[in-house]
């Protein structure tokens, strides 16, 4: 009975209630699409980290990572080995990594050497697919280089013009050698475009005094859940050998990732602050409107528990009108737009490009934060009811009754 006085009370002025109502879905639509957005941006993120920058693993020499010296690495065969019995590993790359300096007639950059095989490569981060001018490394052209649009934009460079690497070899020589620009890249991370440049490995190799050695191993996984299961089992395989999961390596990335829900949280609670002041303002207005008619329930034996609980009811409903349509919409359009993306690469591409994330956003809301979402919605609507509801229980009968 007291359900369906709420009810009717509820759709007694209905433009009042449906503005309410269509508010409480907008709000809900606007927090929980922003909620997708960013959970796209974080996906996104973490997709590039993996699949196109750290892998999901990497293998170094344990002091490798201090000055990035190539006297310190590993046997790649027996790597290699290892890794090709491992089910779990789609693909793998084994490089020579060393710092050096590129110099051409209009001045000199510091940037890390990375000695590829481009197969290998391919296959780990999909290297080919970002160059932009000219053609990927070729595996029987020596001496060629792989350098980015950014880099090559700062020094003066096009495809086919030459530059100089000066690296220390393993004895500590200081080695410099001329290599022509084969192909330019831009990936989705400006900054480490401008810090990498790529040659084959056996040409750096013969230069570092290496033979079937490697500085870096990085190892991309057939499924993110593997994870943990290949990182354990390769430490327990290299124990003279530092391995390193994405999240060790790419700590920034870990972070967004790990921030997610917080946010998720901080962005909806926002909302529904400000959704929550509409709702008493109308419930207190709808208690106001009826004062002479809550005086006459009073009068005629409803004790105030029932009074309390019908505008309660009254203001619950409300929400729950409104904010399952906002998260209907939600749905829909991160359907739609999980699809086809939201393009900013018209207004905002490069400024992505500088933080490492894409210009292209697949927005994602997860299922447990749409529970989040309704779990919050329903205590916002207890708690918003709570004031009108004591309002209500103020009136005295038979002054509400002359009201």
């Amino acid at each position: 009975m007291l359900f369906l006085i709420a009810w009717r009370n509820l759709w007694r002025n209905r433009m009042r209630s449906m503005l309410i109502a269509s508010s409480v879905a907008i709000g809900m639509w606007a927090g929980a699409f922003i909620i997708a957005i960013y959970y796209g941006m974080g996906d996104g993120r973490l997709r590039i980290a993996i699949d196109h920058e750290v892998s999901h693993i990497q293998v170094h020499h344990p002091k490798f990572e201090d000055d990035l010296e190539s006297q310190y690495n590993f046997s790649s065969d027996s790597l290699r080995a290892i890794l090709q019995n491992i089910p779990e590993i789609k693909a793998f790359s084994l490089r020579s990594i060393t710092t050096g300096m590129l110099a051409t007639a209009s001045g000199s950059q510091g940037v890390q050497i990375n000695g590829i095989t481009a197969p290998e490569e391919q296959a780990t981060r999909q290297l080919a697919g970002f160059v932009r001018d000219g053609e990927y490394l070729d595996t029987t052209m020596k001496n060629r280089i792989l350098l980015s649009n950014r880099l090559a934009d700062k020094m003066k460079l096009e495809v086919g013009q030459k530059v100089v690497l000066t690296f220390l070899d393993t004895a500590s020589n200081i080695i410099s050698t001329a290599y022509r620009v084969c192909g330019l890249y831009t990936s989705d991370n400006a900054p480490l475009d401008e810090q990498n440049v790529f040659v084959r490995k056996q040409d750096l190799d013969r230069l570092l005094g290496l033979h079937n050695r490697a500085q870096e191993a990085a190892i991309l996984l057939q499924h993110d859940n593997d994870l943990d299961t290949v990182y354990h089992r390769l430490q327990a395989m290299l124990p003279g050998l530092e391995v390193k999961k994405w999240q060790d390596i790419s700590p920034e990335t870990s972070l967004v990732i790990s921030s997610l829900d917080t946010y998720a949280i901080i962005y909806i609670i926002i909302i529904l602050i400000a959704l929550a002041f509409g709702i008493i303002n109308t419930m207190l207005m709808a208690v106001i409107e009826r004062t002479r008619e809550i005086g006459v329930l009073m009068a005629i034996g409803m004790n105030k528990a029932r009074i309390f609980g019908m505008v309660m009811l009254e203001t619950i409903m409300l929400t729950l009108i409104g904010a399952p349509l906002g998260l209907l919409v939600t749905w829909a359009c991160v359907i739609w737009l999980g699809r086809t993306g939201i393009d900013l690469s018209g207004i905002a591409g490069d400024v992505m490009r500088d933080f490492g994330y894409a210009s292209i956003i697949y927005p994602m809301l997860p299922m447990h934060s749409v529970w989040q979402i309704i779990r919050l919605v329903i205590l916002a609507a207890v708690l918003s009811a709570i004031f009108p509801a004591l309002k209500a229980l103020k009136l005295k009968p038979v002054e509400a009754i002359r009201a």
